[in-house]
Parts: C-alpha cells; structure tokens; sequence
C-alpha cells in the first residue's frame, strides 16, 4: 500500500504484526513514556496509547525502534539491514522530486485561531523525572524556510509546552533554523514557522536527517517515496505542511525574545545542562488539526530507543551520501551505530586504490557537513570487513590498527549535548581518527589464514553425516 500518513503506517504496521494498541488507562505524566522505554529496549512493536488520561485521543511512540519498522516506513522488503536502507538513502538521493501544492487535505479538519490556540489539548506526554515539564516536540519536524533564496528546511528541535499558546524551542547553533533565525533577526522580522506532529514517518525521518544546506527534505522523501509528497499551504504564513498531517502549529518565533526552557532527557542518556535556560519560543498563532489527531512521541534517553535507531539511519546515510558527493572512490559501506546516537562514532568500510586512501577518508568524514558537527570517532576499515559486524571491526581494530598511524584533531564543533565534556564548555571537542586498514602502500603484507575451497565444499557435503547442525 502507499503510505502518506501516519494512519496508512498504522494500518500496515498493525497488518504485519508490528503494532499493538494499549486500550487500558495510562496517565500521560511519566507512565506513558515509561512504558514506552521499557518496551523499546526490548525492541517491542510500535505501541497505539488509546485511552490516554483526560484525553480523548491516542498517543503513538517506538515508531522507529526496529530496522524492520524503518524498512517498512521506507517502502523496502522488510529483511533489509541497516546499511541496506542507508544504501537506498543514498542512491534516492542522486534524483529530487519536488512536493506537489494541493489545496486542501485532512490537516484542515479542525482548526483553532488566535486566543482559542490551547495547546493543552493534546496528550503531550512527560517523559522522564527531572525534566522541565511536557514536551510537544520530540518526534515531529519544524518548517521553517530561508528569507534570502526561499530554501524550505524540515529540522527536529525539542519543543516544551511552555502554556497554552507558547513552545519553548532548542534551535543549536548553526542548524539550519538557527541560520534562518539569524536572517530574520538582521531584517528586524519574526521567524514563521510550523510544526508538524504525527505525518507519514518518513517526513519525521526527513526532519531528524542531517542534510546540506539549500536541499529540501521534501524532495528527498518524494525521490524515496517515488512521488511527490502533497503539501497544503499554512493558514497564518506561506510555509508548505503535510496535506495529511495530524497536527500543524503556526507560529513565530522572534530571535530577541527568550522564556525558560528545559531540562530535557536527551539522546546522550543525560540532561544537556542542570536547569532552566533562556531560549527562544514559538509564539503559536494558529493550530490545525485531524479529527481524532494521532499524537506522535518519542521517549529520546538513553540508547537505544527509536530516536537512535532514527538517527543512525539518517545520519550514517547522509555521511556516506555526503562522501559520496566528495567523488571518493572505494567506499564500500557506512554505519553510524545507534548505540553513539548515529553521530558519535562513524565506521567506514574502504577498499583501498592508492596509499593515503585511508587517511583522505578518515580526515574526508570529518569534514562532511554531517560530520563537521559533533563526530568524535572515525575509524576506517578494510573492504573485507562490514563495518556493522562490531566483532570484525573490533578484530580490525585489535589486529590492523596501529596508535601511531591514528590521527588526534584537538579542535572541532562540538555539540551542546554531548556529556563527555564538561557544561559550559561543549562548543569545541576533540576527534580521533582510528585507521584500521593493512596500509596500501606496504611491500609484504600480513599473509592471511585461508581455508582450503575443496576441502570446505567437502566437509559441508558432510555435514549431517557428522552430526552436525
């Protein structure tokens, strides 16, 4: 089936064995998202909350949990690996489709104007303890577009609900939002924006990606989708949102007004600092919304849960796309683990042409758009090696990998969530580039142990004959 909305996800998910409705009562306040993170560590199906407390509309979390979910969000046979839907990533996104404007879809349902904006009439949940309150925002994606040349970004920034008609924001610095942002302050203008929660997946794996600067998510998830994605214009500004979106909030945001905001429980495991800080917020203008919207969360925390399954997907893609776009040859395979939250650590399988190959890789990844921003460990690894199969690389890394041909770069962007670096000073980090390979350009290399073609045909002809399974 064709999937345009979260609905048609939920459909099939259910059809395949991948989803389960929750029909007792949970309480929005940290029950919900309890449950959710127990089950997603046990890499459970997609959970339908539909009898949420005080509210008469379900919640929807661990969307993406599984590769097997991924696969089906992607419109893949269901077996694929993970590279293997990175694979695709990158092939789609040599073709662009642009969204296609109708005039009207199912977004426009219901719609709230003005003082009648209440937040609070969604089920946003509380997710961990010590956070700062109830999140709006964290599987959803902002559209936000750029004053200058009119480039439409969808970008995934945490949202608090602040009160009824206020989002508290987390634009990092040098995100895509936070150019845009910057524009808009310099014209002495707010920042429209609009955020979509609950849409077809694959828009929210668009918004969690990391793609280059002036390239639309839309057109991507139209070359993966293999049709244009339909967009309905905003009521309150001209931005394009998901014709078939469960909830659309139109807002603004201005870059010199501030309210407290957080703490949150990140993708690190951690909180990013130790209390409220003062961030920019949305201020919401307009909501509309489906008739019995699908609130759609994720509990973020500490890996793995579908946020890192979200993000090694769409940030190891957009790596091996961003490599690939350097015209380097060789690169066999990316994989960005979800245990490092897809942006930590990279891993590159390299068949090498030529000496130095490895060493232009190594310093090649960190100089991607992707992997400029926060990625502490490159390691490269030979074409015989998958560089997925962890036992393998950690065999790479004991039995080909020597410290005096690794790299230390004291200085690099840095990412404010990263708890590895003390708070307050997480604007610059350190990387290390690890090369695992037999170098190129060595006379006699190490003589690998084989086995013998013949005698392995035998023995597998004898296998049950041995006793053998």
């Amino acid at each position: 089936m064709e999937m345009k909305s979260m609905r048609d996800f939920i459909e099939q998910a259910e059809k395949e064995g991948m989803l389960q409705r929750i029909k007792a009562e949970v309480d929005w306040d940290l029950e919900l998202s309890h449950i959710a993170k127990l089950n997603e560590e046990k890499q459970g199906p997609a959970l339908l909350f539909e009898n949420v407390k005080g509210y008469d509309s379900p919640v929807i979390t661990s969307v993406c949990t599984t590769t097997e979910r991924l696969a089906l969000i992607m419109g893949v046979p269901r077996d694929s690996t993970l590279v293997d839907l990175m694979r695709v990533w990158v092939e789609k996104h040599k073709t662009k489709i642009p969204p296609k404007w109708v005039d009207t879809g199912p977004c426009k349902e219901n719609i709230m104007m003005g003082d009648d904006v209440d937040l609070f009439k969604f089920p946003a949940p509380k997710y961990y303890p010590l956070d700062g309150g109830r999140f709006f925002g964290t599987a959803h994606f902002v559209v936000t577009k750029d004053p200058e040349s009119g480039w439409v970004n969808l970008g995934t920034y945490r949202l608090q609900l602040l009160d009824k008609n206020h989002l508290g924001t987390q634009f990092i610095k040098g995100k895509h939002s936070d150019i845009m942002l910057k524009k808009y302050q310099a014209m002495g203008k707010p920042m429209p924006v609009c955020v979509v929660v609950g849409c077809d997946p694959l828009l929210f794996l668009m918004g969690a990606s990391r793609l280059s600067a002036f390239e639309s998510e839309y057109d991507l998830a139209g070359s993966i989708r293999g049709e244009p994605i339909e967009v309905v214009k905003a009521e309150t500004n001209d931005l394009p949102v998901p014709a078939t979106a469960e909830i659309v909030v139109e807002g603004e945001v201005d870059a010199d007004k501030f309210m407290e905001e957080g703490p949150f429980g990140e993708y690190t495991g951690y909180y990013s600092g130790v209390g409220t800080d003062p961030r920019n917020y949305i201020d919401v203008k307009c909501v509309t919304y489906r008739n019995n919207p699908i609130f759609w969360g994720t509990t973020v925390g500490r890996a793995v849960t579908d946020t890192h399954m979200t993000m090694a997907l769409t940030y190891g893609a957009t790596l091996w796309q961003q490599l690939v776009a350097m015209k380097i040859p060789g690169i066999k395979a990316v994989y960005c683990p979800p245990e490092g939250s897809g942006r930590m650590l990279a891993i590159i399988s390299l068949k090498q042409m030529y000496p130095g190959h490895a060493d232009q890789v190594l310093t090649a990844a960190i100089s991607t758009e992707m992997g400029a921003y926060g990625l502490k460990t490159v390691i490269v690894v030979d074409d015989d090696i998958d560089p997925w199969d962890l036992p393998r690389v950690l065999y790479a890394l004991s039995f080909r990998f020597q410290p005096n041909r690794s790299q230390v770069i004291k200085r690099g962007r840095s990412t404010p969530l990263d708890p590895s670096l003390p708070i307050g000073q997480r604007d610059i980090t350190g990387r290390l580039l690890l090369d695992a390979t037999i170098p190129y350009d060595w006379k006699e290399k190490p003589i690998p142990i084989e086995l013998d073609p013949d005698i392995v045909k035998r023995v597998k002809e004898r296998w049950s004959e041995l006793g053998l399974t």
